[in-house]
């Protein structure tokens, strides 16, 4: 592996996030801000004590004990005002990290233990949209299991009603327990999602194979959420590079679920070389104590990421983004592209 200095090697100062999960970035700060908010009482006020509680040590294990941490966050994201103010807050946070435009997505079927209906639950994160100065757009999550078809076809149909091209909900996606309830399962309403043009992303090659990847860019997906595993299918590589397709990369969410069991054989640096075309993204700042400059940061120094590799990996997000031409266009003047 390569070593190398942050001065020697950094060209991104600002960023774009395409991959990030609202549960999944309530960090400390947030989560005390919002128990207060709602009268929450939390296991603990203390923030090393609460911060453990939000984020999986450095020697998780497996996926199932990475989503262990997401139950806390959820319990703050259950009314209007906890999930409008998330919103904000989430987005405050990375604007922060000098996050110049953000997606973050997260499933409504999943805010409904106090009694909101899924559309209670899109208009509060869109009141939050607005009172961040974060270029911010949302993306809805289907989720993999068994008997919550209904609310699936719930959150198609909102995403139907929401969607716009930018300053809103702008697409889906699919998430949840990608080798137990495989990608091939959700053919049919992927194909809804396509006749109703709306965009989306789908959480695939995480823990599945790179027939997952293979499923979601027959459905129609332009973007996949990680796809780290093609490395096992060389046809499948070939295939995501001559579609176009972009990969949503999370490096440090993948060395922690172990989607990529030992990090000095990442296959980051070998699919840029290829031609795919590659992200850098958080997935889960909070639960993974990261941040989007951290990332490019661990990148640089770990694998060699070249100033030049960097503004082809921020050209990529601009141009992969569920966004307007015009603010894809302002985004470009602003990273210099």
């Amino acid at each position: 592996m390569h070593q190398n200095t942050k001065e020697e090697t950094a060209y991104a100062n600002k960023f774009i996030e395409l991959h990030s999960h609202l549960d999944g970035a309530i960090d400390v700060d947030i989560a005390l801000e919002l128990a207060k908010l709602q009268n929450i009482t939390l296991p603990t006020t203390n923030r090393e004590e609460l911060e453990k509680l939000l984020s999986v040590p450095e020697d998780c294990t497996s996926l199932d004990d990475f989503l262990g941490y997401f139950s806390l966050p959820g319990t703050l994201l259950q009314t209007k005002e906890g999930i409008s103010e998330g919103i904000k807050l989430v987005c405050d946070k990375m604007k922060s990290h000098n996050v110049v435009y953000a997606e973050i997505r997260f499933a409504p079927q999943k805010h409904k233990d106090k009694n909101l209906t899924q559309e209670d639950v899109i208009n509060a994160a869109l009141e939050g949209l607005k009172k961040t100065k974060l270029k911010a757009n949302l993306i809805l999550c289907l989720m993999r299991g068994e008997g919550n078809e209904k609310e699936n076809d719930e959150t198609l149909e909102l995403a139907r009603k929401f969607l716009k091209e930018d300053g809103g909900v702008v697409g889906l996606d699919l998430a949840g327990a990608e080798a137990q309830f495989k990608t091939s399962k959700y053919k049919d309403i992927f194909a809804r999602a396509k006749a109703y043009n709306i965009p989306f992303t789908i959480h695939a090659g995480e823990a599945d194979g790179p027939s997952s990847v293979k499923d979601a860019i027959e459905f129609g997906a332009k973007r996949i959420g990680h796809g780290i595993r093609i490395y096992k299918d060389p046809n499948v590589m070939e295939l995501v590079k001559n579609k176009n397709i972009t990969l949503e990369v999370c490096p440090t969410s993948n060395k922690q679920t172990l989607a990529i069991e030992d990090m000095s054989k990442y296959p980051f640096m070998d699919y840029l070389q290829k031609g795919i075309k590659l992200t850098i993204n958080t997935d889960d700042p909070a639960i993974e104590r990261t941040n989007i400059a951290k990332e490019f940061k661990y990148m640089e120094n770990t694998f060699g990421l070249t100033p030049e590799q960097e503004k082809m990996i921020l050209l990529n997000s601009v141009n992969a983004a569920f966004t307007s031409n015009k603010v894809k266009e302002e985004l470009k003047k602003e990273l210099n592209l």
